[in-house]
């Protein structure tokens, strides 16, 4: 009886389980993930049909074999990647994800941050907050998001989109844009999973939320 009644009381003053990632965060990270592979992958195999650089992908890493097999799967990818980009977007504004975890960005904070992480004395201790590092790269990737997907709308209608064309300085500034983005997507992505490796948790997190 004593030992009953000395589990209820432990279970009842029990730190309890801070949730890092929300249920919808974590669905469109991975959905986010998924559709930006298909793309980048896709992607490559359409700049090799016309490439803007003295270098092309191996096919060993593009996606659709061919100009028009990569079109259908990088057009595939691109609907699911603009939705689930624009739940993301709406989503955060509107949880005042955004602003808790983006805000603010300190020229200073960045500098600091950025000296603990190249001696490897950065705090992980409290996932639930963004040091000055992940702000930038998080705010800045969502802005390349919005970039990369404007130029790729210019490249696909440039008729239709003949102003959002204009915008980009011409067609072929738009490609070089669009190339440019993705290689900081890329970049990104390997920093990303390189850190998630370093801090497990964080990875744990986005799984499992906790």
């Amino acid at each position: 009886m004593t030992s009953l009644a000395v589990s209820d009381h432990q279970a009842e003053t029990a730190t309890p389980v801070k949730v890092i990632q929300p249920v919808w965060v974590r669905i469109v990270h991975w959905t986010n993930a998924f559709a930006m592979i298909l793309m980048i992958m896709s992607g490559w195999q359409i700049y090799n049909a016309s490439p803007l650089f003295s270098f092309t992908f191996s096919r060993s890493i593009t996606l659709g074999g061919w100009l028009g097999g990569a079109l259908l799967w990088h057009f595939a990818a691109m609907w699911l990647l603009m939705v689930n980009g624009l739940t993301y977007l709406a989503l955060g504004f509107a949880t005042g994800r955004f602003r808790r975890k983006l805000l603010p960005i300190t020229p200073g904070g960045v500098i600091a941050d950025t000296k603990a992480a190249l001696t490897f004395k950065l705090s992980h201790d409290d996932l639930s907050k963004y040091n000055s590092v992940q702000k930038l790269l998080y705010a800045g990737i969502i802005t390349v998001g919005v970039v990369i997907v404007l130029s790729g709308l210019s490249m696909w209608k440039p008729v239709q989109l003949h102003w959002l064309v204009s915008l980009f300085g011409g067609y072929d500034i738009a490609r070089y844009v669009h190339f440019t983005c993705m290689a900081l997507i890329v970049a990104f992505l390997v920093i990303h999973v390189a850190l998630a490796l370093l801090v497990p948790k964080s990875l744990r997190a986005m799984i499992i939320g906790r």
